[in-house]
């Protein structure tokens, strides 16, 4: 697989990074079979794992551990806080490192910051922030993160206030149509050197008759990986065959899948772009 630079940290990932929401019992994958495919993935060339402590109260993070504890070193490890205080987060993290059974992170990211009101909250004295910068501090973790699905005016505030060394953005051929992180965030992550990490490959599935597309679309711009939630090895597999034959989606043909996706670009597929999560109504303000 291609691999890219990851912002100014000097690592470099593969295209295709694992997001590990989905190797849980509520998407019908077994603790064997979790195991099974991490494995796999990591015999395959992936290097990248995102995982946080609320995907299914902790389990992705504890069947992710049952991997790291015999291959810790082979991989570049990422959770989250979606606590927006410092003590609350700090907690968090200790949580995740025994159920990750490892003793640092190697990125941390503040999780879906969704408003300016939650940004000033996390970045005001007592915030989350200041946990984020006292673990790398401590080297307990190397990489300090933000993540957000919604308003790329959230995140581009972000990361003019404070030098991030990634973001994780809502990348999907679909959020080309409203409130684009490629448009409105990815410029100014370059010029800053964040890593860009990409996510909501196939927006929650809607985009899987456009498979190949879906990845092709994301992979294309100039960021580091993109993380996909994986549930089963044939997935693992379908993933890996598109981004080891990848090659960067030309405007003509970009052009013509937006044709036949635009119809897409709805509060009921588009949710995570609404004021409240799932909620289904559309940002009133865009610079809220």
């Amino acid at each position: 697989m291609e691999t890219r630079a990851f912002g100014k940290t000097g690592k470099h990932f593969p295209i295709l990074s694992f997001g590990a929401q989905r190797i849980v019992d509520e998407h019908n994958c077994s603790e064997e079979q979790a195991v099974r495919i991490v494995n796999r993935a990591i015999d395959e060339g992936i290097t990248y794992f995102d995982t946080a402590p609320s995907y299914s109260n902790g389990q992705s993070e504890e069947r992710l551990g049952l991997v790291l504890r015999d291959r810790r070193q082979e991989v570049w490890v990422a959770t989250k806080t979606h606590d927006r205080t410092r003590d609350g987060s700090w907690r968090l993290l200790e949580a995740s490192l025994k159920r990750l059974q490892t003793d640092r992170v190697d990125e941390w990211r503040l999780h879906n910051i969704m408003t300016m009101e939650e940004l000033d909250q996390v970045f005001a004295k007592g915030g989350a922030l200041e946990a984020l910068r006292e673990a790398k501090e401590q080297g307990v973790i190397r990489a300090i993160s933000i993540s957000g699905h919604t308003n790329p005016k959230v995140q581009t505030e972000a990361i003019e206030r404070f030098p991030f060394d990634s973001a994780l953005v809502a990348l999907s051929a679909a959020d080309h149509f409203i409130y684009s992180f490629a448009h409105e965030f990815l410029p100014k992550a370059i010029e800053k050197g964040v890593a860009v990490i990409g996510m909501k490959v196939f927006a929650l599935g809607k985009l899987a008759p456009w498979y190949e597309q879906a990845l092709r679309y994301t992979f294309s711009p100039p960021i580091s990986t993109a993380i996909v939630g994986m549930e089963s090895m044939e997935q693992l597999e379908q993933n890996l065959a598109v981004a080891r034959s990848f090659r960067p989606m030309p405007d003509t043909e970009q052009l013509e899948f937006f044709k036949e996706i635009i119809h897409l670009a709805s509060p009921d597929v588009l949710r995570w772009k609404a004021s409240e999560w799932m909620s289904g109504q559309w940002y009133k303000r865009a610079d809220s």
